[in-house]
């Protein structure tokens, strides 16, 4: 990995950084259904990933963006 450009790691960090935010919230919303706080899996279905995903976006951009070490960081 040592002949990647700086910007070529920059966008796998982004990448990988926006989809560990999108795991943070499928596991915050499995958790919330276990709990009973949230809808039961019979109820959302399939829709809890887009909605974990919608979620996962502004944890990114407010958190994992902004981090020490992360994509924006001069």
């Amino acid at each position: 990995m040592g002949d990647l450009s700086v910007e070529t790691r920059a966008h796998l960090l982004s990448f990988w950084l926006l989809i560990s935010a999108f795991g943070i919230m499928f596991a915050v919303l499995s958790w919330l259904q276990e709990s009973g706080l949230f809808f039961s899996v019979n109820e959302i279905g399939a829709w809890k990933g887009a909605l974990a995903l919608l979620c996962g976006i502004p944890l990114y951009w407010f958190v994992a963006r902004n981090m020490t070490g992360g994509p924006t960081d001069e």
